[in-house]
């Protein structure tokens, strides 16, 4: 038996006009004409995909798409739509859907469009298996089970036990000190202290001082002796945050410690031993600072023995739901509100944003809206700027040929073989006229060339998010999606011949 495919669809003849098209396909195409139906298949067959018709018998597409979802049911859902509902399917995307199909359906497009998606719903549950293996939604203060954050597991696992230096970099916000303290957690010293600094927050003047200590009257101010952050994480383990934005003689000094685990407090002559294993952190390339000067290459090499570097939120995956939902009720217990969840659009939405600030800004996000709102789910009119100016339901938007035409309003003096709008007026320069013998030459494009490019560089551009590329286009989703599909079937097509 090949994959399984389901046809949930009320008309049968065109089931049968369907099953005509795919009969030489490598997968298995199964009909149902009714919502309870294909609730019954799904549950006992575990198709692959399922092609779901919008309008049924006994209930809507939309609410048979809500039941896969809310079931956690594994499986690709295409929406077969008439003309006139894209705008419908579009919202059904952003509650879940993988991608629609608008009737009339031809062979090339349906069997293109199934075969990309039994590839995807493939690797898809490649990663999950992959995943499942692991079975680690949390590690220490980490919640997320994605293969990135579990490469990450893996290395404090092997790294802990051992007193090798480890070097720690991610984005801000992407849980630097998370990971420091479950490396200490996981170690044999994980009974002893662990002292953090942030090397950015501290006064160059201090520096010295917060980290080695000083005595009685080693400057204004030192009315006592004090304990520096190498001696209070003695036999446990001292984090240096934001290394890089130490100044080099204090990382010369730095250094020094490191070789001899020898410490000078301030003001003092005498030398103690400190015995600390040394986490550092920083949100900075170490290697281009190192080029710019801002960094020692031997103290880099120094502490640079077991490198981790964190992902940043946005390839985090389906950890950003988890992570939402984990901060919603965390929240919402703590101020007695009465959050349970997210929706499905908020969940589209959470994972389309790129999430400049990683866990951080996404923990912030979701402490305003339990803050500032109040309800069972999280729904998208509870979400603050910039996340509320992702609007999960397609809106009406000018045509493609009217925003390449608006984008070229007033163009600059053309130049020889430069491409211009066909909809633009070509004129001569009215104030700098040309010599006789010159010839200025202009490369027209077709206006579905022109069109064609911006689509697709604006998808490029926004990393595959036809999305965001709508919104930047100033488009309506559907309209991306529809003539992406378009393109996709043209060139298989082409390949194919």
């Amino acid at each position: 038996m090949g994959p399984k495919v389901l046809l949930v669809e009320d008309s049968n003849s065109l089931a049968i006009l369907y099953k005509q098209y795919v009969k030489d396909e490598p997968y298995d195409l199964f009909h149902v004409e009714t919502g309870k139906d294909a609730k019954r298949f799904i549950q006992h067959h575990s198709p692959q995909l399922v092609i779901l018709d919008l309008k049924l018998p006994d209930t809507s597409g939309e609410e048979i798409l809500d039941w896969i979802k809310h079931n956690d049911i594994q499986t690709s859902v295409i929406i077969a739509t008439a003309h006139g509902s894209v705008k419908t399917a579009v919202h059904l995307i952003q509650k879940g859907a993988d991608d629609f199909l608008e009737k009339p359906i031809t062979a090339d497009r349906l069997k293109t469009s199934v075969a990309l998606h039994l590839k995807r719903s493939k690797l898809q549950s490649l990663v999950n298996t992959l995943e499942s293996k692991f079975d680690r939604p949390h590690f220490h203060g980490f919640i997320g089970a994605s293969l990135p954050m579990q490469a990450v597991y893996k290395i404090i696992e092997s790294a802990a036990p051992t007193t090798a230096s480890v070097f720690i970099n991610g984005e801000s916000g992407t849980g630097k000190e998370v990971c420091a303290e479950a490396i200490h957690k996981q170690s044999k010293r994980a009974n002893k202290p662990f002292v953090a600094l942030n090397c950015g927050a501290i006064p160059r003047d201090l520096m010295e001082s917060e980290i080695f200590g000083h005595v009685k009257g080693a400057f204004t101010g030192a009315t006592t002796d004090r304990k520096g952050a190498a001696m209070q994480a003695h036999g446990g383990t001292l984090f240096l945050d934001e290394l890089c934005e130490m100044e080099l003689e204090m990382q010369k000094k730095l250094l020094r410690f490191l070789q001899t685990g020898a410490v000078t407090p301030l003001g003092s002559s005498k030398e103690l031993k400190a015995d600390v294993r040394i986490i550092c952190a920083t949100n900075k390339d170490p290697l281009q600072q190192i080029q710019e000067g801002h960094f020692r290459e031997d103290l880099y090499y120094r502490v640079h023995v077991i490198p981790i570097e964190l992902p940043p939120l946005r390839e985090r995956d389906k950890d950003i739901v988890t992570l939402a939902k984990h901060f919603v009720k965390l929240y919402a217990k703590q101020d007695d509100k009465r959050f349970t969840g997210l929706s499905a659009d908020v969940e589209s939405i959470l994972k389309s944003y790129p999430w400049p600030g990683n866990v951080r800004q996404l923990q912030n996000v979701m402490r305003n809206v339990v803050v500032l709102n109040d309800g069972i789910k999280v729904e998208a009119s509870h979400l603050p700027p910039p996340l509320n100016q992702v609007n999960p339901v397609a809106k009406p938007a000018p045509s493609a040929v009217n925003t390449v035409h608006n984008s070229t309003q007033n163009p600059p003096t053309a130049s020889p073989s430069v491409a211009v709008d066909t909809n633009a007026v070509i004129a001569p320069d009215p104030v700098i006229t040309p010599e006789p013998t010159q010839t200025k030459e202009y490369v027209i494009k077709p206006m579905w060339q022109v069109e064609r490019e911006t689509i697709q560089n604006a998808i490029q551009h926004c990393d595959g998010n036809v999305l965001n590329a709508a919104v930047l286009l100033d488009l309506s989703p559907s309209t991306v999606y529809r003539k992406k599909q378009q393109w996709e079937t043209e060139d298989a097509q082409h390949l194919s011949q």
